[in-house]
Order: C-alpha cells, then structure tokens, then sequence
C-alpha cells in the first residue's frame, strides 16, 4: 500500500496512491485523524485505510500538489556516512565510521514529490549538493528496542533526497544540511509488507537523466535495525519519525570535477518497487 499526504484545492488530505490516482481518505475519518500522522498514531499500520468505508473519491495524480508524506513528522533523523566510499573526497578516502553518526533535519528543509528544490542564495549556492537515501518511517514508538526488534517498529520506506550546502556543512552539519526548500521526500510511504527486505531494496539516484548513486540496501555498513536501536536509544522514536539512512557514494561534491545542482536540474531518486521523487532545482528566492 502507497499512503501519503497532498493538497487538492487548498485543502489538506492524505490517502492511498495506485497507478496515477489517490483515493482520499474520507471526511469521517479526517474528523477523527485529521493528518496522516494522526491516524498512524492510533493505528500503527493505517489498517484503516484498508477498508473501502474509510476512502471517500479517487483523484488524477496530475490535479494534486505532492506534499512530503508526513508533513508534521516529530523528528527528521539522518544517518551519516553509512555507505563505503571507494572515491576520495577532496583527495583524501574516508574511512568506515566506527560508530552510527546521526544528524537532524528539520521539516522545512524538506519538499514533496515534483515541488521545486530551493537553490541556496550566494556563495552557498556553489556547493548545493544531492544525496539519495532509502527513508524507513516508524510505524510504533521505539524505545530502547534491540536490533531484533527494531524492524517490529517500521512502517514503509520512501526515497529522500537529503540536500547538502557542503561548504557549510565543514563549519555546521546543521546549517549545511537545513537550507529551507533543499531536500525533499516521498512522493509516498510504501509500507512493509508490500516490499522485500531493505537489504534488497535498490537505490538509483540519476541528473538529468544521467545515473550518479547506485546501491543496494545491504551495502551500508550499519543495518537499519542497529539505527533503530540506536536511535531509540537517545529517544522515543514516534508513528511518522523519519530515519534516512544514508547515501551511498557518487554525490556531487565526491566527483572530480565535482559536479553541484544548477538551477534547472532535474534530481530524481527511484528506490525499487516504491516509486520514483523527482524534483527540479530552482532558482533562489
């Protein structure tokens, strides 16, 4: 099942995505779940959505405007450096990290599905940089969980695009990784039992057209149930938190020349058997 969050006419909703359609959820359903996130709190696999009673009218994907899936997720976690890097960057190869490196991400540095990625304003716009990421979404709070459990507490996985100003991110992983409107999510949740394993899941990352990232979910050095139980260890892990989880080698700033987004260009990232988020970079505003 393909669930996430859009706009139609102004007005705020969320349903079930199939073929180039969505099918809302219903007004009752709204009133007592107003947000995706709402019902995935109360109802840890959305089962309601399951049912013909809870959907209300299909809609042409074409007459919506994407939203991320989770537009009020409580927390946005990345996973850094999860991935080898056969290539130097800046000359110098980074070694595996001995331990899980967690940053944050905040909701407005994030866009859905074909919105337009914000291209930084002056000199920071010289080092704007893509990463595609396979996303896992948790579907039941996580607290203290150990790695055998961890995979009890996902929903879905969505592709991500954890938008990068390199230059910044030297000083301040926050500030570079936070410009508003530079990343983005989606454009939907599919959930668990819809797809294999993530370790099978294949992540393509193109430009224009072009393949940049290429990997499997079985090559990033720590699993995601070790992040879950990471994580769920510093704190609660809630229904519709986010965990990216990481992005393989091949982004703008490992290539010689480096190659930084430009206004224009079309970043798409395709995780198998989910879908595609695709997004055209813009220029500042």
């Amino acid at each position: 099942m393909n669930i996430g969050s859009f706009l139609h006419r102004g007005q705020k909703l969320y349903g079930v995505f199939k073929d180039e359609t969505v099918t809302t959820a219903s007004d009752a359903l709204r009133a007592i779940y107003p947000t995706l996130r709402d019902l995935l709190e109360a109802d840890h696999n959305c089962d309601a959505l399951k049912n013909a009673g809870n959907l209300a009218a299909s809609l042409p994907v074409a007459d919506i405007v994407f939203q991320t899936p989770i537009p009020n997720a409580h927390k946005i976690i990345c996973v850094g450096m999860n991935y080898p890097k056969p290539y130097p960057v800046d000359g110098v190869a980074p070694p595996n990290p001995e331990n899980i490196i967690l940053f944050g991400k905040e909701r407005e540095a994030l866009v859905g599905h074909e919105r337009p990625l914000e291209s930084p304003q002056g000199q920071p716009a010289d080092s704007f940089d893509y990463e595609g990421e396979i996303a896992a979404i948790i579907g039941k709070p996580a607290r203290h969980v150990t790695p055998e459990q961890a995979m009890e507490h996902v929903l879905g996985y969505a592709p991500f695009n954890d938008g990068s100003v390199r230059d910044w991110q030297r000083h301040s992983i926050y500030a570079g990784k936070n410009f508003a409107n530079s990343g983005s999510w989606g454009p939907w949740i599919t959930t668990v039992d819809a797809l294999p394993q993530i370790a099978d899941l294949h992540l393509t990352v193109t430009l224009n057209g072009e393949v940049m990232q290429s990997a499997f979910g079985r090559e990033m050095i720590f699993t995601l149930p070790q992040q879950i139980a990471y994580a769920s260890s510093l704190f609660t892990l809630h229904p519709g938190d986010v965990i990216a989880t990481g992005s393989p080698d091949g982004t703008g700033g490992s290539r010689t020349p480096k190659r930084f987004l430009k206004p224009k260009d079309i970043v798409s990232i395709t995780v198998q058997g989910i879908g595609t988020l695709s997004n055209t970079v813009s220029s500042s505003a």
